[in-house]
């Protein structure tokens, strides 16, 4: 499935036209959602219809679909009912977010609407469960995890990969999503939120991107929103980087790597996890073409404790005609971390990218060309045998 990236805003603490400012921004970045909730501007019927209405309008305007967050409470105010929606298509809005079940034929009532409005659930087992025993196609509706604005209050990494994985088991067509935190100053969210809204409370002060990286390398979650605002233009860039699919597989593969395809020694038929490298100041040019535009690298299952290593490269660079110049390490071991290439002192291994899990004895055969950050190196334990992996520069 392809990933979306969604916005959150919030319509009682900012002006319509600071939004609107912010849909511009996320628009040229890939975002395709905003959600917002509903339950939260004050007013009456009319004057909450009318204010979203304003922000549905400007939010389509820059190609962003509108989810709200609604429940009961706010259905009765709506004049709204399971059976009847229409109130919401006056508005023209996209997703209706369902704080709370109405039960399995409620449920499946919202999910039939007529208008063709996509109607997303919290992340239950049980809602999935009934909605398709009562004959609803999981295609059919979304499921998304709550956010978090209390601090040390979100859920366990491990619970919610077990529920992904539990929510995936009933069908792998479900969609999944999640919230992340933009970790600018200044942020606001949902109940005076100043500390992130994120889904998982590990993630909670990672960089942007690294949140988004470590949902993604768990396999289960397709679509990822920033639950505070506002997130900023070169947090979007590197989102955007992240979220995009690599173009490195398009084109015509290394007739090397093309070898071992076809042999069935690796398969391309994988999602990428990138980790992102903070360069030493001494890399080379020909260092990085092997970290950067070689591609892909994976670890084929038969790392010792002390390194990951990626072998692909080797078949290439330690032909003859390739050159991995020793260069000299001023540091009798490596540490835990470093990002090191086997040089031509090692000649039947050079192009070999390692990662240190244990410190090694330095012995001339290998080059530092960088480190992954104590957050960076969470994304090895996401890492299985066989992924394709891809470097990005810090």
């Amino acid at each position: 499935m392809k990933h979306e990236l969604g916005i959150s805003v919030y319509p009682d603490l900012k002006s319509l036209e600071e939004i609107e400012a912010y849909f511009e921004l996320a628009g040229r970045y890939g975002v395709s959602r905003v959600f917002s909730s509903m339950f939260s501007v004050e007013g009456t019927k009319e004057e909450v219809l009318e204010y979203f209405r304003k922000l549905i309008v400007a939010a389509h305007k820059n190609n962003l679909k509108v989810s709200l967050d609604v429940n009961p409470m706010c259905f009765e105010k709506m004049g709204a009912t399971p059976q009847d929606l229409s109130v919401f298509k006056s508005i023209d809005v996209d997703i209706l977010r369902m704080d709370l079940s109405y039960g399995p034929q409620g449920d499946a009532d919202l999910v039939r609407n007529p208008y063709g409005i996509v109607i997303e659930f919290n992340n239950s087992p049980v809602i999935v469960k009934g909605l398709m025993e009562v004959g609803i196609c999981p295609k059919d509706f979304l499921v998304c995890h709550n956010f978090y604005p209390q601090r040390y209050t979100a859920m366990k990494w491990n619970k919610f990969v077990a529920k992904n994985k539990e929510l995936k088991a009933c069908s792998r067509d479900l969609r999944i999503g999640a919230f992340i935190s933009s970790t600018a100053e200044n942020t606001h969210g949902v109940w005076d939120a100043t500390e992130g809204l994120p889904t998982v409370e590990r993630l909670r002060k990672l960089p942007i991107d690294l949140q988004a990286r470590m949902l993604l390398a768990t396999g289960d979650v397709d679509d990822i929103l920033i639950g505070n605002a506002f997130a900023t233009e070169e947090e979007f860039k590197k989102l955007q980087e992240v979220l995009q699919e690599s173009d490195k597989l398009s084109g015509e593969l290394d007739p090397t790597l093309k070898m071992l395809v076809d042999h069935g020694i690796i398969s391309l038929d994988k999602p990428i996890k990138r980790l992102r490298v903070t360069l030493d100041e001494n890399i080379t040019e020909k260092e990085k073409e092997v970290l950067f535009d070689f591609f892909p690298h994976l670890e084929m299952g038969d790392s010792s404790e002390w390194i990951w290593r990626t072998r692909i490269a080797r078949f290439k660079y330690s032909q003859p005609n390739e050159v991995l110049a020793p260069r000299k390490v001023d540091q009798d071991m490596f540490e835990v971390g470093d990002v090191v290439l086997v040089n031509d002192n090692y000649k039947h291994y050079a192009g070999e990218i390692q990662i240190v899990r244990i410190p090694i004895v330095n012995d001339g055969t290998r080059n530092l060309i960088g480190h992954l950050d104590e957050d960076e190196y969470q994304m090895m334990e996401l890492i299985n045998d066989g992924d394709l992996v891809e470097f990005l520069e810090k």
